[in-house]
């Protein structure tokens, strides 16, 4: 999936949620969601969006602005997961037939009818501009937008510090991420080889119980502004090819120019390139070089229980 996402942001669902209410008849939250996003046009890859956590992005930013209209008094609720329209609702999108399109619209009209607490809290914590993105944005998207910060922060932190260690260190650490994400065979098998004697093998990981699978690895720290290029690419392929082994990874704390990317993609031999970026990523993913400082816990009402 691609980072930018192909959902709209939920103030153009309330267009569609009004229009499914629009007859007057009581609907399901699961009902209103999916007629809404049945009428809004996605495409199926936007439609199978899902955020980190799990969810389903489209689903999430609906019901956001069926939590809007709620609050505004457009939409009601006769019954435990249950919505209906209002006339003021009605009234609304007799006027407004287009909807809303974008977030500072979508700002000025639902302000007023969030808490006064709340308001003022969010006032005290942020600008006038993070004001109006936290009322646009679905709370779960925003807390992974701050976990995501603070991945990146991490990743760039761990990237300066593999950096400015030992050899040795680094190639360590590269091992133990490989037996991290489950290769290494029953036992997490890995092998670093002597650093004044490698052949340009820098560690060795089995695959399989019996060792009778490996990958071979190269693991070389570079500044982090460098780019790999193709020669040291084919001087890896070419130590592959003296242990005779026919696949391996090439990890690095820089980047891959694109003539070392087409050169890797080329070659009979399996490579995998690893750069600083997914390096960084991994170790997160996988535990490596980091530790879990807090766990939250996300709730929601079960629908499936008052239905």
């Amino acid at each position: 999936m691609s980072d930018v996402s192909e959902v709209p942001i939920w103030p153009v669902f309330v267009r569609p949620v009004l229009q499914v209410l629009s007859d007057g008849e009581t609907r399901t939250r699961r009902e209103v969601v999916r007629r809404s996003l049945d009428l809004s046009g996605l495409s199926d890859e936007a439609r199978a969006e899902t955020l980190e956590s799990g969810g389903n992005r489209a689903d999430g930013r609906v019901g956001w602005a069926l939590t809007h209209l709620t609050k505004a008094g457009w939409v009601e609720r006769p019954a435990r997961a249950q919505y209906r329209i209002t006339d003021a609702g009605r009234s609304w999108f007799a006027d407004h037939p287009d909807g809303i399109n974008d977030a500072s619209t979508a700002h000025r009209i639902f302000k007023p009818f969030w808490e006064p607490v709340l308001e003022e809290a969010r006032h005290r914590a942020a600008t006038q501009i993070n004001e109006q993105v936290s009322a646009v944005v679905d709370p779960i998207e925003q807390i992974e937008d701050g976990v995501s910060r603070i991945h990146a922060e991490v990743a760039a932190d761990l990237l300066g510090r593999l950096h400015a260690n030992e050899p040795a260190f680094f190639e360590q650490a590269v091992l133990d991420l490989l037996i991290a994400m489950g290769y290494g065979g029953a036992e997490g098998h890995a092998t670093r080889t002597q650093l004044s004697n490698d052949g340009g093998i820098d560690g060795i990981v089995d695959q399989d119980a019996l060792g009778l699978s490996r990958i071979y690895v190269q693991a070389k720290r570079y500044a982090l502004d460098a780019a790999v290029g193709r020669p040291e690419i084919q001087a890896f392929v070419g130590a592959l090819h003296g242990n005779q082994a026919n696949q391996g990874v090439f990890i690095t704390t820089a980047r891959f120019s694109r003539g070392a990317q087409e050169y890797a993609g080329s070659v009979p031999t399996r490579v995998v390139l690893i750069d600083g970026a997914r390096l960084a990523s991994l170790m997160i993913r996988y535990g490596v070089g980091v530790q879990t400082k807090r766990t939250v816990n996300i709730v929601e009402v079960d629908e499936d229980f008052f239905e």
